[in-house]
């Protein structure tokens, strides 16, 4: 079962206020990231994550017990991507980092240039 979502503007920060300071931090930092490549990504809260859609979802961030993590959307771009990824920790299309082993903006932004174009050809 999905969760419907939020698309009020606040609902972001709101999940992002709750956190530890250094989780709030990463993710925040991973968001401007998508933005700054993306700034026409609308986001919302989506079955309790952070989406960023253009038109479709493109990707989604969370914070979970343990790790945060960067939600692909796209276990064929994983699969593409899997020597490029050998050095990271992933769960079916899903990259899992912590703010001490954060995931380098230069991957985070292939992987947003790479699912915009899978989304919009």
């Amino acid at each position: 079962m999905t969760e419907k979502g939020t698309d009020e503007p606040s609902a972001v920060d709101e999940y992002l206020v709750v956190l530890t300071d250094d989780v709030r931090e990463e993710l925040q930092r991973v968001r401007s990231i998508i933005l700054k490549k993306l700034p026409e990504c609308r986001e919302r809260i989506a079955y309790k994550i952070i989406v960023f859609s253009l038109k479709k979802d493109l990707v989604g961030i969370a914070s979970q017990k343990n790790h945060c993590s960067f939600y692909t959307m796209s276990p064929n771009l994983v699969k593409e991507m899997e020597e490029e990824l050998r050095d990271y920790r992933v769960s079916g299309a899903t990259l899992h980092f912590t703010p001490r082993e954060p995931l380098p903006e230069s991957l985070i932004v292939k992987i947003v240039e790479e699912r915009a174009r899978e989304l919009h050809g």
